[in-house]
């Protein structure tokens, strides 16, 4: 279901119109869809209803916003965090403690201390070095904090270099080759419950045979870990499955595809299976509305300056990725044009060469897909606000961040006593 249907030529969220948002809150906004959030985490649970019990654990960092979480919570996931801030946030938002999984390879021993005193369902260690700081952290509170390790399965993922973590040159994981061994050192310490093993290979995936692989690499270390007389009961399957952001590229696997191919891999394992989807869940219920500042002559086509920049949206920037572009009101006429954003950067370009619905200055347009690290990678490159969420639901709409803009941050920045004195006299 389209949860941004055009009703009488003007894109809506959900009952809401764009351009109604616009007016009222101003652009640059993310616009979210709670519609479309619960549909896509409801088909997720559907399609994995058949593994029993799997715990869902949102993976925070594509969209951390509060109401965001909320939503999760109220829809019974639990939260993948990788922060102490991720963990608060979950916390504050109405997840349990029994379904946050705390991953990372930086933990702090403070982050840990937070998480054991406030519960969580699991550590997910990514070196020997981090278990004997938990093991010393967990002892010192007199606490056992249930651990699993998460192994690096060697594993390609396909995906663009800077969002796969699955090779062996990845800073993710335990090599698996290194795994046994490192479940001896765990089980020696104090403090520490090894429950469980966990493997993310990357995200954005367009091909279920890397997770297949990495699962079926998990498997058999599984059977190893009890051969061993590890007591292993819960398995980390991560995330990572993608999203359809080009409608010109190949239809990604679906989460039905996904569904029977983790039961089929994970049969006779006896484990509690646990999974960390985010951009799956949000990635398509946000779009950025952005307000066209003026269309610039160029070279080779027009430049169609927005509002919105590479600040507010990095992943085109970063990673080059491809977002949908449209107009809020199309007339059925088209362009070619490059969309740019007013940052003092040539990276600040959405799109080059891209055939688009014809806009001109002061019409909306909207960029989609952009409900998954969107505001949560946000800055204030060249002293721009940070751009406001709105939640919608149904003919509903609130803001949930507001803009925070220079004021705001001058407010908290402090010039010393000493700075300009040596001019004085």
């Amino acid at each position: 279901m389209n949860h941004f249907p055009p009703r009488d030529g003007i894109v809506h969220c959900e009952d809401v119109p764009l351009p109604q948002l616009a007016r009222a809150v101003g652009t640059p906004v993310f616009v979210y869809s709670s519609g479309a959030m619960l549909a896509q985490a409801q088909r997720l649970r559907a399609a994995l209803a058949p593994l029993g019990d799997p715990l869902i654990a949102y993976a925070v960092k594509a969209n951390p916003n509060a109401a965001v979480l909320a939503t999760m919570a109220a829809a019974g996931l639990g939260a993948d965090v990788v922060s102490g801030g991720e963990y608060a946030r979950a916390r504050a938002s109405g997840v349990p403690a029994g379904k946050i999984v705390f991953s990372g390879v930086g933990k702090t021993a403070a982050e840990m201390r937070r998480a054991l005193e406030g519960g969580l369902r699991q550590f997910n260690l990514e070196s020997a070095e981090e278990a004997e700081m938990l093991s010393a952290v967990a002892s010192a509170m007199g606490r056992v904090a249930p651990v699993a390790i998460r192994v690096n399965p060697d594993v390609e993922a396909g995906t663009h270099a800077k969002i796969s973590t699955g090779a062996a040159h990845s800073k993710f994981g335990i090599p698996i080759a290194d795994a046994i061994d490192a479940a001896a050192r765990v089980k020696a310490l104090p403090g520490l419950d090894l429950a469980g093993v966990a493997v993310h290979i990357g995200s954005q995936l367009t091909s279920l045979a890397p997770l297949e692989r990495a699962f079926g690499k998990l498997g058999a270390l599984i059977a190893e870990l009890r051969a061993a007389g590890h007591d292993i009961r819960t398995a980390d399957l991560g995330g990572g499955l993608g999203l359809r952001y080009d409608p010109s590229a190949p239809e990604p696997p679906s989460i039905e595809d996904y569904g029977a191919m983790v039961a089929r891999v994970t049969r006779g394992w006896d484990v509690r299976l646990i999974f960390e989807p985010g951009r799956l869940i949000v990635g398509d219920a946000g779009v950025l509305l952005t307000e066209v500042i003026r269309v610039k002559a160029g070279a080779a086509q027009p430049f169609v300056v927005l509002d919105a920049a590479m600040n507010d949206l990095m992943r085109p920037s970063l990673y080059d990725a491809w977002h949908g572009i449209e107009a809020v009101r199309p007339d059925g006429e088209t362009m070619i044009a490059d969309i740019v954003g007013p940052v003092c950067e040539s990276g600040d370009t959405f799109a080059t060469a891209r055939l688009i619905d014809r806009v001109a200055a002061g019409e909306l347009m909207i960029i989609r897909t952009a409900g998954a690290y969107g505001a949560t990678m946000a800055s204030t490159y060249n002293s721009r606000a940070l751009v406001p969420e709105v939640l919608v639901n149904g003919a509903e709409w609130e803001v949930v961040r507001e803009r925070r803009d220079t004021e705001a941050f001058l407010r908290e920045e402090h010039v010393p006593a000493w700075v300009g004195r040596e001019l004085v006299g």
